[in-house]
This record gives C-alpha cells, structure tokens and sequence, in this order.
C-alpha cells in the first residue's frame, strides 16, 4: 500500500482525497519509481478541480511531472536506485502521476537526474522550468545572443517565468519582466529583472500592426492580446516563444511582423518533447539555472495543501515554484 491523492468522480461532481492505495492498481510499465517530490501546474490546477476534459478515467492519481528513485526496472536503461525525473507525456492526465509515493510509467518516459541535481530541485525546476528552458534554447537556436538587446518575459511570477528571468539573466540577457503585481517587484528584480513592466501596458489591442521595435527575444505564457502586442514590438529577425495561454489561448494579430520584419512565432511543446532535447534541456538547468536562486522561488507543500493550492494556480495567484514533498 501506499498514499496518494486520488481525484475521483460522482455525477458531475469531482472530489479529491488522499488515500491508501494497493501498489497492484498501479498503471502498466516497465518502471515504478518510489516519488520523493512532485510540484502544482496549472494543468493539476485544472485536474483536482475537474476541469479541462484532460482526465478520461476514474479514479485518477494527478501531478504531471515526479522526480524520485528507480525501485522496480524491465527496462535496461535504468536500474534500481537510479534518481530520475518525469515530465509530459501526459502523465497525471490520461495516465497516473506523481501525487503518490510509488508510480509507474514507460522507461522512455523518464530521464535520469544530471550530477549536481536532487530530486528535491528537480521539482523546483519541474515542468514549468524545463518548458522555461527548452523556450530560451530555441531563441538561442533561432540566433538570439546577450548583447542584441531586452528579452521580454510575459507572466513573470509564475513557474515558467520565474524560471525563464533567472535562467537569461544567467546568461548575461537584459530581462524585462512584465507582471500585473504590484507586490512581486522586488521578487523579479531578486531573479535578476532589469526592467519591471505593468501587465497593462501590453493589455490593450495596438491599432497599428507594427510598433516600435523594441524586444530581441519574448518567453510568453500568456496569450492573447500580450502575445499579439510582443510581436509587434520584435525587433526585425528575432523570435518570439510561445509556451502557455494563461490569458487566452486565442490569438488575433496579422502576418505584417512575419513578412516585414521576419519574425518567427516559435512553440514550445514540453509534453512530447524527445529524450535527447529533453536531456540537453536539464543538462542546461544545471549549467545555466543557479540553484540560489531556484530555492528562493520555492514554496514548499503536502499533499494535504494540493487542493487550496489548485485553487490558487488557477487565479493566477501562486508564486514562484511549489514544491510538494510527498512523503511529507
């Protein structure tokens, strides 16, 4: 047996408890993981409270991503005691996740731990820290370099954003953070923001399809109207990453700054990401993520404060990285 936290279903109402589980209920694959840490996305926001269509099945464990050691392996890329980490693949959607003390997944899905990384900052990373990764290593592979001027990073308080401020001001970038909180200022200038922006000065639809030419790079977690405004605002032959709609996932703009300017809109997609980019994405956290920094974003949790905590993610009204310690 172990505990989890289980989301299950009555009618139309979804209720989440944490429960003693027999390990035989456990999903098929060829690994099973004993989980250390897990963290709050905003699509486990959406799961604990039953929305978003992404669970198929009842009873459900949640948590999109896990970091933990190897207890169980057919696979010969891993061994017992081998520490890994696992996001995407949709696991915690359409198949078991990480708000469990054991999991079980395809080997193929897992990476193993690069030196100087504990499971415990895996998490702190998580899925938004690797998605924050994987966007600013395609700017840098569309020939974005420090020195060509501010990177805008949209949603600057959330995981993806923190994430992302850190990792370019690492590197040597001019960061501008654009937030609608007042209050976190200091926070971002903590993560090594440069320049602080109000949310609503990129809130408002531009009546121009081009603007002034300002940002030689944009990390976007937001969508909408902010996403349409950065492209206009790119500097010519630089590139915007698109990596979340936490404002809307619409997005009304022209092709003007693509034929004009030669811009590129570039996605990310963390979830079905392949092995090798995934390795070199968590090789790069280690290099380029300073791990000081990392623990001041940290917000540690239990399973017991999951579902104030989904509630929060959805409001826009988490800080940072929650870290959920699940044998806590």
């Amino acid at each position: 047996m172990f505990k989890a936290m289980v989301v299950d279903k009555t009618d139309d109402q979804v209720s989440a408890t944490i429960q003693d589980v027999d390990e035989a209920r456990l999903p098929a694959g060829d690994v099973t993981v004993a989980v250390d840490y897990s963290t709050v996305n905003y699509k486990d926001g959406l799961v604990l409270n039953g929305l978003g269509g992404l669970v198929k099945t009842y009873p459900h464990v949640p948590g999109v991503d896990f970091a933990g050691t190897v207890e169980a392996s057919d696979n010969p890329d891993f061994k017992p005691g081998d520490t890994v980490v696992l996001t995407g693949w949709r696991v915690g959607e359409v198949h078991w996740g990480g708000y469990a003390q054991k999991a079980r997944v395809k080997g193929d899905w897992l990476v193993k731990l690069p030196d100087g990384l504990t499971p415990r900052a895996a998490m702190a990373v998580g899925t938004a820290g690797f998605t924050a990764m994987l966007a600013v290593m395609a700017l840098e592979d569309h020939g974005l370099k420090p020195g060509d001027g501010e990177v805008l990073v949209t949603g600057a308080t959330g995981g993806v954003g923190s994430v992302a401020v850190a990792v370019l001001a690492k590197l040597g970038y001019q960061v501008a953070a654009l937030t609608g909180k007042q209050s976190e200022h200091a926070y971002l200038k903590g993560l090594g923001a440069t320049t602080i922006l109000d949310r609503a000065d990129l809130n408002e639809p531009s009546k121009r399809p081009l603007e002034s030419e300002r940002w030689a790079g944009v990390i976007d977690s937001v969508g909408g109207t902010i996403l349409a405004r950065a492209l206009a605002q790119t500097k010519a032959g630089h590139s915007v990453a698109a990596v979340g709609l936490a404002g809307s996932s619409k997005l009304e703009t022209t092709v003007i700054p693509f034929i004009i300017r030669g811009c590129n809109l570039l996605g990310i997609d963390s979830v079905f990401c392949p092995p090798p980019r995934r390795a070199a994405a968590w090789a790069r956290i280690v290099q380029d993520l300073p791990m000081d920094t990392l623990e001041a974003m940290v917000v540690p949790a239990t399973l017991e404060d999951l579902p104030r905590i989904a509630g929060e993610i959805l409001k826009g009204g988490v800080r940072g990285r929650v870290v959920v310690d699940i044998n806590g």
